[in-house]
Order: structure tokens, then C-alpha cells, then sequence
């Protein structure tokens, strides 16, 4: 019987400890790129212009959910759920911009 609460045990993850140090970089990076949207606003990049804030907030939710939501951390499966939904946002980012480009 030992044995397999040995196993069974060993399946489990182990809590990960993140130091602050790591949440204060983090959300550094998030006022920068905040910072950097703010001015970006200010500059005529004309067709540019939506392109430029979009991948800024992919970035900024790409920390958000893999440093404050521990997706960096999960199972692998939760992974492939998280690829799936930045595909899903691709689509429709490209749909968006075949949208406003015909226009």
C-alpha cells in the first residue's frame, strides 16, 4: 500500500513559489506597455495605427495570463486551450483586418 500513495503522490505537482520580484517585473513591463500605448496614440501611423494596439494588447495579455493567471505553471492541456484561444484570436484579428482594409 505504500507504494501507491508513493505513486499517486509523485503525480501531483508541486506548488511552485514565485518570488514578488517576478509580479513587480511583470507589472512593470504591463505600466511600459501601457506607457507605450498611450504614446503610439499620439503618433499618425495610419493604416498602422490598429495593428500597433493590437499587438500591444496581445502582449500585455500574454503576461497577464501566463505570470498573474500561473498559466506558465499549469498542466500542459491548459496550454493547448490557451494556444486555441490565440488562434481564435488571430482569425478574427484577420478577419478584422481584411474587414477595414476592403473598406
Amino acid at each position: 500500500m505504500d507504494s501507491t500513495n508513493s505513486t499517486s503522490t509523485e503525480n501531483h505537482d508541486e506548488p511552485h513559489l514565485v518570488p514578488y520580484s517576478l509580479f513587480v517585473a511583470v507589472w512593470m513591463a504591463l505600466v511600459g506597455l501601457t506607457l507605450v500605448t498611450v504614446g503610439a496614440s499620439y503618433l499618425d501611423l495610419k493604416q498602422m495605427t490598429m495593428f500597433t494596439a493590437l499587438l500591444i494588447a496581445t502582449i500585455k495579455i500574454s503576461l497577464v495570463i501566463l505570470y498573474f493567471m500561473h498559466a506558465r505553471w499549469d498542466a500542459p492541456i491548459i496550454a493547448y486551450f490557451i494556444i486555441a484561444c490565440f488562434v481564435t484570436y488571430a482569425v478574427f484579428v484577420a478577419l478584422t483586418f481584411a474587414d477595414y482594409y476592403y473598406r
